[in-house]
């Protein structure tokens, strides 16, 4: 008896200095609704059975919440792992010494492969500093029925068939255009994308790069083509009023008809609505500049500060996987960044993968994260006050142009 108390003894103290052994990985985590959370409630699940030596913390916080903490974490008691986005967005931390140089993680699981078309966007001075999830497209969800209802035929291809398409709209009874412009990004992809068509891409990407004065004609161009959806109304009443949570319902009941966002939004549709909504490439304003697009990617990054980088490297590996990373892009209504992976099949994610695919005049990021934190908070300011009051449109440029000019001496 005493010898088998003896053994169960020592068994029983081995488990605990096991338990006290495991290694506990902090993950924070931004969350879009209740499938991205499900995914990751799930795919951690699987981690930690996979690594039973992790047990992983995570904490989901809704997005906009999300990105004004992230900065706070960085700097003080930083977790193991963050959700963030690819470009200038990614680098603006790495630059401050605030993200861990995986690049070796890139060399040994073969990631400058699999990765290949994300390397540079996840680089900073030629290191690498993210391990890409996903990327998405952008283009106009809209009804079929309310443009039926209309008198519309077909998706706008043209600037002039969308105008057109927005006029029936309104002479119909209903909102054209949808948007959360109290999530002032959302207001930026319109000016992404009337200055892609406008002024193309390579335009464009200076602007962002902060070459271009914002006094510059073709700026005040791209901004009074939209001028002329607001003087139209062809915007929701109250635009600033609504955040991208609160505007999207009024795509989903009816009651607008197309909204400019990423697929990644398609997850918020119900299956029964899917049917009834369709998404089409952003209308063509320039038939001689070839078409640009935004596709926005988004990662992992482990903080310089986290404490334990080590399990930090395997939850990325395993996220890194084809399977996994499909079954997320899948989840998230976007496309997987791992090229090994499977494509989704969802008819939005198929369109925003032949648009992306097809594309011929260059692909960005997105506004705020093709240029520095500081102009892009600015810029997005601007965007604000202009939709609030048109008029204003020449005191908004004249102060961005002021910002920049203030930035660039820095």
């Amino acid at each position: 008896m005493n010898k088998r108390f003896h053994v169960a003894l020592v068994a029983s103290a081995l488990a605990v200095a096991a338990n006290v052994q495991a290694g506990e990985l902090a993950v924070n985590l931004a969350f879009k609704g209740a499938n991205q959370r499900a995914f990751w409630e799930h795919t951690i699940a699987d981690f930690e059975k996979a690594n039973p030596d992790v047990k992983v913390k995570a904490s989901y916080i809704e997005e906009e919440a999300y990105k004004v903490q992230l900065p706070g974490w960085l700097i003080s008691q930083a977790p193991d792992v963050v959700k963030w986005h690819e470009g200038e967005r990614m680098r603006y931390y790495a630059q401050r010494g605030l993200l861990e140089d995986i690049s070796a993680d890139w060399q040994k699981n073969g990631w400058n492969t699999s990765f290949a078309s994300l390397k540079d966007p996840s680089s900073f001075n030629g290191k690498q500093y993210a391990l890409p999830t996903d990327y998405f497209s952008w283009g106009l969800f809209y009804r079929r029925d309310l443009f039926e209802k209309a008198g519309i035929k077909g998706e706008p291809k043209t600037w002039e068939e969308f105008l057109d398409a927005c006029k029936k709209l309104k002479a119909a009874g209903i909102t054209p255009i949808a948007v959360g412009g109290r999530d002032s990004w959302t207001l930026a992809a319109w000016f992404d994308y009337i200055d892609l068509r406008l002024n193309g891409y390579a335009f464009h990407m200076q602007l962002m790069d902060g070459k271009v004065p914002y006094t510059d004609p073709r700026v005040k161009k791209a901004y009074e083509a939209w001028k002329v959806l607001l003087d139209n109304k062809y915007f929701v009443d109250n635009a600033l009023s609504y955040t991208l949570d609160s505007a999207q319902p009024l795509l989903i009941q009816g009651q607008a008809a197309m909204m400019l966002m990423g697929t990644f939004i398609s997850g918020g549709l119900p299956d029964a609505l899917k049917s009834k909504v369709g998404n089409f490439q952003f209308p063509v304003m320039d038939s001689k500049l070839p078409v640009a697009e935004d596709g926005s990617a988004d990662c992992l990054n482990i903080p310089s500060r986290a404490k334990n980088k080590a399990d930090a490297r395997r939850f990325l590996a395993f996220i890194a996987k084809p399977d996994v990373d499909g079954n997320l892009a899948k989840a998230f209504g976007s496309l997987p960044a791992n090229n090994q992976a499977t494509v989704p099949d969802d008819p939005y994610a198929k369109k925003g993968f032949e648009i992306l695919s097809n594309t011929k005049g260059g692909i960005a990021q997105f506004y705020d994260r093709d240029m520095t934190k500081e102009m892009a908070d600015e810029g997005m300011k601007g965007m604000q006050r202009f939709v609030g009051d048109p008029s204003t449109l020449d005191q908004v440029l004249a102060h961005l142009e002021e910002t920049r000019a203030r930035i660039s001496k820095k």
